[in-house]
Formats: C-alpha cells, structure tokens, sequence
C-alpha cells in the first residue's frame, strides 16, 4: 500500500455506487502502514468486514480469499488492494471474489508490478493491465488503471462492475479522474527529484523513469458501453 494507491481508492469511493456489504481482502494493519491501510476509514457508518489469512488489527475474519466463508452471491463490494501478488493460487481467489459478489457487486483490485520483492509472508506475482482484464472477463464492465510508465507501471488497478451493478456514467466517470488527480498523489522530495532529473541527464531517462514519471497516470474502459 502506498499514498498513491490509497488515493485511488478514496477518488473510487467517493465517485461510484459501491454497494454494501464491503469486504475488503487483505485487510490486516500492519504496524508501519496502520494509518495509510485503514481502509476501512474511507466507509464510514457501513457494513464493513476486514479478511485476512493472519489475525490482527483491521481483520474481522480470518480466512484465505483461495476459500472464502461466504455464501454465495452474499457481498456488495470487495475491494483487495496489494493483496493478489501473495495469493499462492491467485486464480482461485478470482473465482472466489466472483462467486460471493451479488449480480450488482463491484470488484476493486490493485497490484504492484514493477516493485521489489515483499514476504508477507510471501511475494508470488506480477499482473500486468492485461493479465487484470483477462482475470476480470467475466464482469461487463471493467475499468483498468496503471501509474508511472508505460513500461515499468509502478501498480496496476482495476474496478470491475458485475452484470447488474449501476454501471458509472459519463458525470461519474470525470468526477473520478477529477478526483484521481486530487487525490493520487506520491510526490517525490524534491532533492531526490533533482538526483533523479541530473541522473537523467547523464544515464538517460530509462532507469529514472520509474522514479521521475511515478505520478503519471491512465485509465482504460474495456467491456459494455467502451
């Protein structure tokens, strides 16, 4: 989790219909992040339910998401944010999310692709905006995001909206890039940016750019109504 994505995610809340309840995968808090992971904080007064395999604080239930303990057709939203790259069988848990979504559910997901290697306990995987839209097929609607370059995306997110889910319109879909560039922010000190920007110079932009360009974003509509 970094400020970046934790933007992100307050610009999705507060821009489309995410209906309750809300379980979000992944949710424990760890000790150096407890304030930028709460999510739980951007829901107030909601049927809100924090899952993870380890119990601490922010998780309500313990369970993995490859076997989640929910019926079917049960939850409103699920939101799983830096969670599936330490999913074993990642695969599983997309079944899972998609099996206790009601009809008019919506699937918020986000992972890191070009970062260094996180055990918690372990690190497996890597999605690109592609791999997400594969995973997500079976929603109608899926919204895909990445920031920094196009070739070395810091994260990856996508906001899926099932087959009876109150799809975004137009007037949501600006408040959201409004919101995005209000809220989606990860700025850099500005003496490391100077490194970076003199290193550029020198080296070329290639190996700064993960560093230089880690505010760029962009948002792609694939499914119905693209």
């Amino acid at each position: 989790m970094n400020q970046f994505l934790r933007g992100m995610m307050q610009a999705v809340s507060e821009s489309f219909h995410l209906p309750e309840p809300i379980l979000e995968i992944g949710s424990l808090q760890v000790d150096d992040q407890s304030e930028l992971i709460n999510l739980r904080s951007l829901f107030p007064n909601t049927d809100y339910t924090g899952v993870d395999f380890r119990a601490g604080p922010g998780v309500d239930c313990v369970a993995s998401v490859e076997a989640l303990p929910h019926e079917d057709a049960s939850v409103g939203t699920v939101i799983a944010l830096s969670t599936f790259e330490h999913v074993q069988k990642f695969w599983l848990g997309f079944k899972e999310v998609k099996r206790v979504l009601r009809p008019d559910g919506v699937f918020v997901v986000a992972s890191p692709f070009y970062f260094h290697v996180h055990a918690y306990p372990h690190d497996y995987w890597r999605f690109t905006p592609e791999a997400l839209d594969f995973l997500l097929d079976e929603y109608p609607l899926r919204l895909l995001g990445s920031h920094g370059p196009a070739r070395r995306m810091a994260n990856v997110w996508g906001i899926a909206f099932n087959e009876k889910s109150r799809l975004p319109t137009d007037s949501d879909l600006k408040r959201y890039s409004d919101l995005m560039k209000a809220y989606a922010r990860q700025p850099l000190p500005w003496h490391r940016r100077l490194r970076y920007q003199v290193g550029s110079l020198l080296c070329g932009r290639r190996p700064f750019a993960p560093h230089l360009e880690r505010e760029k974003w962009s948002i792609e509509r694939r499914g119905q109504a693209a």
